[in-house]
């Protein structure tokens, strides 16, 4: 059985729980809204377990997949159930790193998202050129750096989504607002942005022109987006696919740059993709990709162990 974990009303989980109920697998939605009225008893061994999930009664080890797209408990409410909720999900989430089911993705390996310096380090080990980068609060440093290359761009140092933005003369002025507070700042790279997701040992590219600094706002800025598929130099491909693996993501969307003068730049892998943008879009079956994988794994978890 495929379990799907998350809000119904999330596009990337309501797109991959549409491709199990088209493709007739075996599955089992736990709806983040509804958590207070599940129940998960988890014994002393990974495949020990029993959940009870719409009055139905699903023991652990009859589960060999899970696409778990965690969000925020919706608030209000009555503190009892809240509460419930909570316990519900702190336990399920502890479970997604020890179950031998497959796991898209496990807590543990979407880790590496949550510090972007280091994940860099991560992908330069890969192969992939990463811009150059300086993390720093020392205004010096940083209108140093900022000469030093002409035009950089900033954002958080941490898994948090934040807006990419250019670095500008007006920046200058509150530069100082960054004592205190690391902020990553890059060399600004030309060319063309786009984003790969890559399902299992399959890749999904999809090319996007804008004049946008960072695309998925463009509209803030009265500017647009254009996407369309993109087939990938196979060498290029094989290192999304492989560096992937690498963190130990079954399901992963990395943004990459074609500079002007073919190279491939890296910026980011992020572990739980919000993929329906791209899918809806361009028309790349990304969501039929991430169901068939893991219904691939269906006879991964013998039961009755």
């Amino acid at each position: 059985m495929i379990l799907f974990f998350g809000r119904t009303d999330d596009p990337p989980l309501a797109r991959a729980i549409r491709a199990a109920q088209e493709a007739d697998h075996r599955h089992l939605v736990i709806d983040q809204a509804r958590l207070a009225r599940y129940d998960l008893v988890v014994g002393t061994g990974a495949l020990d377990g029993l959940l009870t999930v719409e009055g139905m009664r699903v023991p652990l080890d009859d589960v060999s997949a899970v696409y778990a797209r965690p969000l925020e408990l919706p608030d209000g409410g009555d503190p009892a159930a809240r509460a419930r909720a909570a316990a519900f999900q702190e336990w399920f989430v502890a479970w997604l790193d020890t179950t031998p089911a497959a796991v898209v993705s496990r807590p543990s390996a979407m880790e590496s998202n949550s510090s972007k310096p280091y994940q860099a380090q991560l992908i330069g080990r890969s192969g992939f050129v990463v811009p150059e980068t300086l993390v720093s609060d020392d205004t010096d440093e940083i209108l140093e750096f900022r000469a030093q290359h002409g035009r950089i761009v900033y954002k958080s140092v941490s898994g948090i989504r934040s807006i990419v933005r250019e670095f500008t003369e007006a920046d200058e002025s509150r530069v100082h607002l960054v004592r205190g507070l690391p902020t990553q700042f890059q060399a600004y790279v030309p060319g063309q942005d786009v984003r790969v997701h890559v399902v299992g040992e399959h890749t999904y590219a999809a090319a996007v022109d804008s004049d946008a600094i960072d695309y998925r706002y463009a509209d803030q800025g009265g500017e647009s987006a254009r996407l369309a598929p993109l087939d990938l130099p196979p060498d290029t491909a094989r290192r999304c696919v492989d560096l992937a693996a690498s963190l130990g993501l079954p399901l992963a969307g990395i943004d990459l740059r074609r500079t002007p003068d073919g190279e491939w730049v890296c910026f980011e892998v992020n572990p739980m993709p919000a993929y329906s943008y791209y899918e809806s879009h361009t028309g790349l079956p990304i969501s039929t990709a991430l169901v068939e994988y893991l219904d691939g794994h269906r006879a991964a978890t013998p039961s009755g162990v």
